[in-house]
């Protein structure tokens, strides 16, 4: 199968038809493809950045006027023309050349079922010792060809640990990525995908005039080994434009002469997948790639290099949001680069957007969770924005110490020796944060459409914190377990978290700063 001429990505067009297309379709405009059909939900992410990818190589807009042309109206011929530029680099599996983010050369390796390319797959020693206690091996025996190729794209992007010289990621292994997509319901998958490509003058890269060039598509030439006899692979040692085509492993797909079922998708093929060879010691990367697609912190006093965000544990939600989709949080989280210069190309008065954030929870070698969540974004003027940003920060501030406070106190009435008690209370922050988010993006766009209602605002969002902490903490404790109550203990613990969430530093300073007009003030 060759990933640019063969109809193997599928897909739900606008008729509500579910079929099979090639790449270049994703521009056709009859009937167009409204979204992807992928059976995982990792499948899904990874082939939205597989298809931006492709267009951010060979089809990128070299200004502004012709990303908003290109956005408007597609030419699913002209893709096709320049997709094909690609046809050499694309074929799936490959006796004598390259194949698809393989291995240049590979005559050997160690044999793994086709189930090990899916991140959340048992280990060798895990199947081993028979733990695979949740998550049972031998369940995928084999694959299609385009679920191989999903999960082959999928592992090389999130690579995590995966045992002496697996290589991790060119983002670390596990990266959070963040795309653009439109509030339209409506909205193609098209236009889904071109909200999340660069200009060329906002990709700080070179054009190229050979896009099969090894530097860009690292399978193209021979693997620059990390053994001991190798060498790391810095930005200057690649094109820009690898970073949407990171390739750590060393793997090499093996072909079969069985036929059947995919046990992923259901799709009926002549020759499915059920093994593939790997050697460690593959690509290296290192020295900070910053990936358009990713989130970055960026330390304030400039001490430390910049770090991918990854997936939380716990999920993300609106205390996450500021480094995502605003702007500079006071931790050093910092938009996507694509997030952000998209948003800039729209303008405040451009179309509507949500910020959809999706990644592998990873503990080192061990995939705890996948979560995906859509955020709305805020549109407004430069000037405005500037002024919410400071105002979110100070809400999530406010939260944040709330918070911090209902977890020591929930202690407190629980156990006569709070500090000597052990155990994760995450479960009583998970409820708290989900219970105020609502509430927090409703503030925030009250702030985006007037200045003069600051102070109001403000107090209103204290006045729900302290509501839903309150509630919180008494469904924790008060009604959690009646049998063993010690009323007192949970009384006086009640009181501190009042105390401090109503009359606190945190509230006292905001109140300083905004200070409510005398006919308000209570």
């Amino acid at each position: 199968m060759n990933l640019i001429t063969d109809r193997w990505l599928p897909v739900i067009r606008q008729s509500g038809q579910m079929e099979w297309i090639a790449p270049y379709q994703i521009a056709e405009t009859v009937d167009p493809v409204v979204e992807l059909n992928a059976p995982r939900p990792d499948f899904q992410g990874g082939l939205y950045q597989f298809l931006i990818g492709l267009l951010q190589t060979v089809y990128a807009p070299q200004d502004e006027e012709q990303w908003e042309e290109r956005f408007e109206s597609p030419d699913s011929g002209a893709v096709e023309a320049v997709f094909g530029q690609l046809i050499p680099a694309m074929s799936l599996f490959n006796d004598e050349g390259p194949a698809f983010l393989q291995d240049f050369e590979m005559p050997d390796g160690e044999a793994k079922p086709i189930a090990a390319l899916l991140i959340e797959a048992p280990g060798g020693k895990t199947l081993k010792d028979n733990l695979d206690h949740f998550i049972k091996g031998g369940t995928v025996p084999d694959m299609c060809s385009s679920c191989a190729a999903s999960a082959l794209f999928t592992l090389q992007t999130n690579a995590p640990s995966g045992g002496v010289g697996h290589r991790v990621g060119l983002r670390g292994g596990g990266p959070l990525t963040t795309l653009l997509i439109p509030e339209d319901t409506h909205a193609t998958l098209w236009q889904k995908l071109w909200l999340n490509v660069l200009v060329v003058d906002q990709q700080d890269m070179p054009v190229t005039e050979e896009p099969l060039n090894p530097a860009i598509l690292p399978w193209m030439g021979a693997t620059r080994l990390s053994d001991k006899s190798g060498k790391d692979t810095s930005p200057e040692d690649g094109h820009p434009l690898q970073m949407y085509w990171g390739m750590p492993r060393r793997i090499r797909l093996q072909a079969s002469d069985n036929n059947g079922t995919c046990s992923l998708c259901g799709a009926e093929e002549q020759s499915l997948f059920e093994s593939f060879r790997t050697k460690n010691y593959g690509t290296n990367y290192t020295d900070y790639w910053i990936h358009p697609l990713t989130p970055f912190r960026y330390d304030p006093k400039k001490k430390n290099p910049p770090l991918s965000l990854k997936g939380q544990q716990g999920g993300l939600g609106y205390r996450h949001w500021i480094g995502l989709a605003l702007g500079v949080a006071d931790n050093g989280d910092t938009p996507a680069k694509a997030v952000a210069e998209t948003q800039k190309l729209l303008g405040w008065d451009g179309p509507a957007t949500r910020l959809w954030c999706f990644g592998y929870d990873m503990d080192n070698m061990k995939a705890r969770c996948w979560y995906e969540q859509t955020f709305p974004v805020l549109m407004c003027s430069p000037a405005r924005r500037e002024q919410i940003l400071a105002c979110a920060t100070e809400l999530v501030g406010l939260a944040q110490s709330a918070v911090k406070s209902l977890r020591t106190q929930v202690k407190e009435a629980w156990f006569n020796r709070a500090k000597d008690a052990k155990g994760d209370v995450s479960h009583i922050e998970a409820e708290f944060w989900a219970h105020t988010e609502t509430a927090f993006f409703h503030t925030l766009w009250a702030l985006a459409e007037t200045s003069d209602q600051v102070p109001q605002q403000m107090d209103q969002w204290r006045r729900q914190v302290l509501r839903v902490a309150m509630d919180t903490f008494d469904r924790w404790t008060l009604e959690s377990n009646p049998e063993d109550l010690n009323l007192k203990r949970i009384m006086k613990a009640r009181q501190a978290l009042k105390n401090f969430i109503a009359g606190g530093k945190q509230w006292k300073t905001l109140q300083q700063r905004y200070p409510l007009p005398e006919e308000d003030a209570s």
